[in-house]
């Protein structure tokens, strides 16, 4: 029997400037706060968030975060948490920082307040945790009964940061539809656990028309660090639309590959999530056979807003194919979801495809 799961945020706030406004909604969910930040993003916006909670009295104990979504950061966060008695937890930073509070507030089985600082990643709105080793492999995802209370986003900050992070929440958006539309053709599982609902469908595919829309004249304007609607947009797009595409419609293989290349060492590990996601989603439409014209569009687009198209951009030019090979078996593991995308793949065709990537990108005019 059929089952349709519908998930999502309890309250998504957006807008330049909001995160002077912090407090006013922290103040519903309660009035001690344990917040989570690495040591760059508190000293960008720590006196913001400190101000903003201190109008509305709101107490709070700042932790800074180790940089790996890990079961032993996880562990040490939980333990400050209690010894801190928080009635919330807040995550102010990028995906891994978010990823890591989401699993402290589940601990705790606390309010969880979600402060995104880049518009890089899907992550913010949804209700699952990608948790990695303290070397950073690729582990496992971690699912919730809940997603956040408050996903608040100050697209002011967002576009201070490098215009490469924003791009690279554009790429990782871009995988969404793609894979969504894996997903519903396999009659597959969404990532709650349910079959794809007509809304989690139609925000997938309005996330993707919404970034090859309006994604380079947004990248150009982060690029001069000014807010603009085409931004508003698409930070819309990568944070509110993604997130709740890709949990609501599914994962396939663009994510799959990404977790697959921390199989190996080297300077691919050096590149962002999105860009990995780029590669990979380039490689899910190779193994689907969409025609070549659709896959060059992707290419094109990438390589407007400088994402990797290339295994020389990947820093893979020299990998391999027992490698690649690595890439491809834990890309297909029973934990992730390249099934998603066909149950019968093996890795010896995840890694053909990867290199097909590399020569038809090399190609595209």
């Amino acid at each position: 029997m059929s089952k349709f799961v519908f998930s999502s945020p309890r309250k998504y706030v957006q807008g330049a400037g909001v995160m002077a406004q912090l407090g006013d909604y922290v103040a519903e969910l309660g009035n001690k706060a344990f917040v989570v930040a690495d040591e760059i993003v508190w000293k960008l916006t720590g006196k913001t968030v400190q101000d903003a909670l201190q109008q509305r009295n709101v107490e709070f104990h700042y932790q800074q975060f180790n940089g790996e979504a890990s079961g032993n950061e996880i562990a040490r966060l939980t333990a400050l948490a209690k010894e801190a008695d928080a009635q919330l937890v807040i995550g102010v930073g990028g995906g891994k920082t978010l990823d890591t509070v989401k699993a402290v507030a589940d601990e705790l089985k606390r309010p969880v307040v979600i402060v995104p600082t880049i518009a890089s990643t899907d992550a913010p709105c949804s209700a699952l945790s990608v948790i990695y080793s303290d070397s950073g492999v690729f582990e496992s995802y971690r699912f919730y009964n809940k997603n956040p209370d408050l996903v608040l986003v100050d697209t002011q900050v967002c576009a201070q940061a490098p215009v490469r992070l924003f791009a690279s929440g554009i790429a990782d958006g871009l995988a969404t539809f793609v894979e969504a539309q894996a997903v519903k053709r396999s009659h597959s599982k969404s990532m709650v656990d349910g079959d794809p609902t007509i809304a989690g469908m139609a925000i997938a595919e309005a996330c993707e028309k919404t970034l090859l829309t309006w994604g380079y004249s947004a990248y150009q304007a982060v690029e001069k660090k000014v807010v603009t609607p085409a931004v508003e947009a698409v930070v819309e797009a990568n944070t509110l639309l993604s997130g709740l595409g890709f949990e609501n419609a599914g994962l396939a293989g663009a994510h799959a590959i990404h977790n697959g290349f921390t199989a190996i060492d080297g300077d691919i590990h050096h590149l962002t999530h999105g860009e990995k996601v780029a590669y990979g989603t380039l490689t899910q439409m190779v193994l689907e056979q969409r025609p070549d014209e659709e896959i060059a569009r992707y290419v094109r687009f990438y390589r407007a807003i400088k994402m990797p198209t290339t295994l020389k951009e990947m820093h893979l030019e020299n990998e391999s194919w027992e490698n690649l090979l690595k890439v491809g078996e834990l890309a297909n593991s029973e934990g992730d979801t390249l099934k998603n995308l066909n149950p019968n793949l093996s890795a010896q065709d995840i890694a053909s495809a990867i290199l097909a990537v590399d020569a038809f990108s090399q190609t595209v005019k």
